[in-house]
């Protein structure tokens, strides 16, 4: 009875010993300060507002927000936004701190300013490079000969074939009509009748 009670005496001592270091071993994982408490040197915690946002390996991430800002107010400020949001703000913070430790006079607003600038301009030379598209496509069509046109007889007759139209200027102004390109002008009858007349005027 007493070797039992013995034995089970030592299995609980030694189910003990095993948590307890099973226990040391997972705080070990938090052994490692953050870079946020590593540069403020204080103890980080398992529920440290920084460590998920500021690794170690990344110490000059937080030296810039904390120089730029100031360590308490971006606490502050990742307390107040919702979890999820906590990550996009640290690195809205970082861009900025740095952008500013590069340009301390505009900061982001530099940079910002910069490709707004090189936008329009890219844009300007878009639209110049398609008004050159337009007008170049508008010319070829100008200049592609249609399937009845030649060479011989591109001097006489338009490229479509059809012939010239003229107008009869004798008949009182009339209409138009079709003329042949080596046709002589139309004369109306009221040129032959003030001519006979004599002294009479010609109608054009």
């Amino acid at each position: 009875m007493k070797l039992c009670r013995k034995s089970e005496l030592e299995g609980a001592c030694l189910r003990r010993k095993s948590l307890v270091k099973t226990m040391s071993s997972s705080n070990s994982s938090y052994s490692t300060p953050c870079a946020a408490c590593k540069f403020l040197r204080r103890k980080c915690t398992s529920g440290c507002i920084f460590a998920p946002y500021f690794p170690p390996q990344e110490p000059h991430k937080f030296i810039n927000v904390h120089r730029v800002f100031g360590a308490s107010n971006v606490s502050k400020l990742l307390h107040e936004v919702l979890p999820h949001q906590r990550e996009d703000a640290a690195s809205t913070l970082a861009y900025e701190a740095e952008a500013r430790v590069r340009d301390p006079v505009y900061g982001c607003v530099g940079a910002i300013t910069f490709l707004q600038r090189q936008v329009l301009r890219l844009q300007k030379e878009l639209e110049a490079a398609n008004a050159d598209l337009i007008r170049c496509a508008y010319n070829a069509t100008i200049f592609i000969p249609s399937p009845g046109f030649s060479t011989e007889t591109s001097s006489m007759q338009p490229a479509t074939g059809t012939l010239p139209m003229a107008r009869d200027i004798g008949n009182q102004g009339g209409g138009w009509f079709q003329a042949h390109p080596h046709s002589l002008p139309h004369w109306g009858d009221d040129l032959s009748r003030d001519n006979s007349g004599g002294g009479g005027s010609t109608t054009i």
